[in-house]
């Protein structure tokens, strides 16, 4: 098992076929999780396009990820979670984290996800919104959100499986203003590993 390291992000190859297991060590760690089509960093892995495929905002075991082309990058496979995962949360930026009162410069997944590509040569690219593992915020029948805790155990996991060559990104969120990361606002480190 490969590690992502709290406030970190890393990023892996896969081949079409390959899949990912990424662990939810403690539980209480979101995971931003991104894919890009490894021949074209144009296309990659879409929230709104997700949601029309799937006529929902929640992927489940067995869905089909799509890219802004419609085409499957990833098959969700597993999931021993309670499989409440958010596609509606952009990514956390520095321009969030001011609008929280963070004076200074704070971790984030967008520059997670930069840096996670670099270490493995592939092409910086804008930030799509990501698929926020493991993070839960409840929709309210009149469009409301709630920033709630994770639903998940520890060591509940999820396998993701290339439907094509792929990079898959991973940040494990910095979030410490809110408790999305838990109740005690404390980021934590999740484990990985790419599987046949």
């Amino acid at each position: 098992m490969e590690t992502v390291p709290a406030r970190r992000g890393r990023a892996v190859r896969l081949m079409a076929g390959q899949a990912i297991r990424i662990v939810n060590t403690h539980g209480t760690q979101v995971v931003d999780t991104w894919a890009f089509n490894a021949a074209d960093p144009g296309e990659f892995l879409s929230m709104p396009h997700l949601h029309a495929a799937l006529g929902s905002v929640f992927p489940a075991r067995g869905d089909a990820l799509v890219t802004n082309r419609r085409r499957p990058i990833l098959m969700l496979e597993e999931d021993t979670s309670p499989g409440r995962h958010d596609t509606v949360i952009a990514a956390c930026d520095v321009h969030r984290y001011q609008s929280l009162g963070c004076a200074g410069y704070h971790d984030n997944c967008t520059d997670n996800l930069q840096a996670a590509l670099a270490m493995i040569g592939f092409p910086a690219t804008l930030c799509p919104p990501p698929l926020n593992l493991w993070m839960n915020i409840p929709i309210a029948a009149d469009g409301r959100i709630t920033w709630g805790e994770p639903l998940s155990r520890p060591g509940d996991h999820v396998v993701l499986r290339a439907v094509m060559d792929c990079v898959v990104a991973m940040s494990a969120c910095p979030q410490d203003m809110i408790p999305i990361n838990g109740r005690d606002c404390t980021p934590v480190e999740v484990q990985y590993e790419v599987i046949a």
